[in-house]
């Protein structure tokens, strides 16, 4: 199966599965006469694994760490569940700051005016 089949099967596009091969996420694709890549059903796996991840927001680091355990049957599942865990915690306090900035821009709107003068709390606060 070339790239773009590859692509389509997986919902990864072209770039990005360059990418992961150039960063060893995928490893080197065997590739036909003609030098186009050549994609196994095992390739597909572990792209579908990959985008699943980013999907839920896993760094690229991470997901190696993941992939290295999921190939790696005698590991212990409390390794993947501390990965999955801080994983969690970040994205707790991702919401929670972005839940500060909402409050934030919500009280600096309610104190615009919207009318036509120059003074505007929202530049003010950016200013500060």
């Amino acid at each position: 199966m070339n790239i773009g089949q590859a692509s389509r099967e997986t919902g990864v596009s072209i770039k990005m599965i360059r990418y992961y091969e150039q960063t060893g996420l995928i490893p080197p694709v065997a590739r036909n006469q003609a030098g186009y890549r050549h994609y196994s059903e095992n390739d597909l796996h572990r792209l579908r694994f990959i985008r699943r991840a980013r999907d839920l927001g896993f760094s690229i680091k991470h997901i190696a760490i993941l992939l290295s355990l999921w190939q790696n049957h005698d590991r212990e599942n409390a390794q993947v569940r501390d990965i999955a865990n801080q994983h969690i915690s970040g994205l707790q306090n991702r919401i929670t700051e972005m839940e500060a900035m909402i409050t934030t821009l919500q009280k600096l709107v309610d104190e615009c005016a919207g009318q036509d003068r120059p003074e505007c709390p929202i530049l003010t606060d950016l200013e500060h």
